[in-house]
């Protein structure tokens, strides 16, 4: 055999495609398989077949127009396949949950932790991803593109640019009545388009996290003093209770068919019945209920940029702890004692590196016994946090059935997915029973109260919608009416008006409500405490002197 014969080639033939090809192909497959929410809510919301088809035809124009105008050499591989992983994982979360991913969703997601998220992170979400994510980008990233210079390119470009942008703009002019009123009417639909949106709010969100890194938070309440002490002589004690994702909806207490408060029904507690929040997932409303802000005047950076109740309490002399048993305070205690149970070593209510709540009920009676003078505790409960409800509640909570026993609650019949967190209800109704117990137990050594607030609801399937998080102007009350208990001691409860107070509790209130509403239980007087926002301020007895 001559040494000049060459030897076949074992080289994987990798086929050959024009760079306007691959990107029409991509700005198609994103449209057509990533885009099922999008879709199903623009087939519900437009009644005119023909503006439907117009609103249809001029937005995959514009997807094509996009991924042409990025099809530059050494730039296009990496964007589309950004643009495909990106789509494929926001499509599970809003296609199964109903979830929209703005910036505030990304923040959520940001700032958790990573037992919260290996439960978002299942089996079923790993193959959606290797089909419609991972397969799509290994093609694109095999296949050769056959660009053309940097003029020819230009010219070829802008001749399939132009005329996409000219039909996507005929299309809108020929449906602009139908396609005005329904993006109006319905704001949601917009923001579940995919990849643009997700990938918008995280571009949004990684800048503002580079900016936000630069804020001092300005001082508030320095003026802050107790009133006096009280007529008994024992120090003040509060406890905050920050719930996790409890609606008002699943509470007996709101009238709630089922009895998912059996044991604060027994306590002397007041509820108010109509609590809104100021956010709709817990790196909103956290930082929010702190602040002085209002939800009217409250933004992440701003509640950055301002300290909060925690500051107030400490610059009048009360000494405050947070207890962290979730996904992180939100830069809420970053000036204050914090002592986190999520990693706490005991067999009895942690794995995995997550703790029921009943792990700082446990530590409560050491704290009490320890407390010398006015204090403020807080308690971060990881509460009903989902889509693991079954693992939020020991077995003897388990009275709902049949339970939903996995973090992929889409396989779950409806019933069950609520009957579990139902029961998570009822372990959150025993936790708040605990500490109030704790309290009252105590009475003779300390002025005793407690405050529950959820830092929103949840969404159970109503409107196809589960979990929480939806942007605020659109959410479903589901995620944005909750529970709001007070609980006072004999001394306290001795300074308020009874009547006044029950008829105060079913008017409307809110998280604006926290920050003057534990001001005035603690005594605090301020120039940030406003009196109308305090629940009890109105129904204190003249003789009480708390901020009167």
């Amino acid at each position: 055999m001559s040494h000049s014969a060459r030897r076949p080639s074992s080289r994987l033939v990798r086929p050959e495609v024009g760079s306007i090809t691959l990107a029409t192909l991509t700005a198609f497959y994103l449209i057509a398989f990533t885009n099922r929410t999008f879709f199903n809510r623009s087939f519900e919301y437009f009644d005119n077949h023909l503006s439907l088809a117009a609103f249809s035809l001029g937005l995959s124009c514009l997807f094509a127009a996009f991924t042409i105008a990025i099809s530059v050499k050494y730039l296009m591989k990496p964007v589309l396949i950004l643009m495909v992983l990106s789509a494929a994982s926001a499509s599970w979360f809003m296609d199964g949950f109903g979830t929209i991913i703005d910036v505030d969703m990304i923040r959520n997601a940001a700032t958790t932790t990573t037992s919260e998220a290996g439960h978002l992170i299942t089996p079923a979400y790993i193959l959606h991803m290797t089909v419609f994510g991972i397969l799509p980008s290994l093609m694109i990233a095999f296949v050769q593109i056959k660009h053309r210079n940097f003029f020819a390119k230009l010219r070829w470009n802008l001749t399939a640019i132009v005329p996409l942008l000219l039909l996507a703009l005929a299309c809108g002019v020929s449906g602009a009545r139908s396609i005005a009123a329904v993006t109006r009417l319905h704001k949601d639909l917009i923001l579940t388009l995919n990849p643009f949106v997700p990938v918008g709010s995280a571009i949004s969100f990684a800048l503002a996290s580079e900016a936000d890194k630069n804020i001092v938070a300005a001082p508030l309440g320095t003026d802050a003093k107790v009133a006096g002490p009280t007529a008994s002589g024992k120090p003040r004690v509060l406890i905050i209770v920050t719930g996790e994702t409890a609606r008002a909806e699943n509470f007996s207490l709101s009238g709630y068919a089922r009895d998912t408060n059996p044991e604060l029904k027994k306590r002397d507690i007041t509820y108010f019945s109509q609590t809104s929040s100021c956010g709709t997932a817990t790196a909103v409303s956290v930082p929010c209920m702190f602040s002085n802000l209002k939800r009217s005047g409250y933004s992440h950076r701003a509640g950055l940029a301002n300290e909060n109740l925690l500051d107030v309490f400490g610059h009048a002399g009360i000494t405050t702890e947070w207890w962290e048993n979730n996904t992180g305070d939100k830069n809420v205690a970053d000036r204050t004692v914090m002592h986190s149970f999520s990693n706490a070593n005991d067999p009895r209510f942690c794995k995995d590196n997550e703790c029921l709540d009943d792990v700082m009920v446990g530590q409560l009676d050491t704290w009490l016994s320890n407390v010398k003078g006015d204090s403020v505790l807080v308690l971060h409960q990881l509460g009903s946090h989902g889509p693991a409800y079954y693992q939020r509640y020991t077995p003897e909570f388990a009275r709902f059935t049949p339970e939903c026993s996995t973090g992929e609650i889409g396989t779950c019949d409806r019933q069950a997915v609520i009957n579990t967190y139902d029961n998570t209800i009822l372990y959150t109704d025993h936790i708040l029973a605990s500490v109030i117990d704790k309290l009252k137990a105590r009475e003779d050594k300390i002025d005793p109260a407690m405050i529950y607030m959820s830092d929103h609801g949840e969404s159970l399937g109503e409107n196809g919608l589960y979990l929480h998080g939806a942007p605020y102007i659109i959410a479903p009350s589901q995620q944005t009416h909750v529970p709001f208990v007070l609980w006072q001691g004999a001394e306290m409860k001795a300074s308020v008006d009874a009547g006044c107070l029950t008829k105060r509790a079913v008017e409307e209130a809110s998280h604006d409500n926290l920050f003057h509403t534990a001001l005035g239980l603690m005594s605090v007087n301020t120039s940030a405490y406003t009196p109308k926002l305090d629940v009890l301020s109105a129904c204190r007895k003249p003789a009480s002197g708390a901020n009167s």
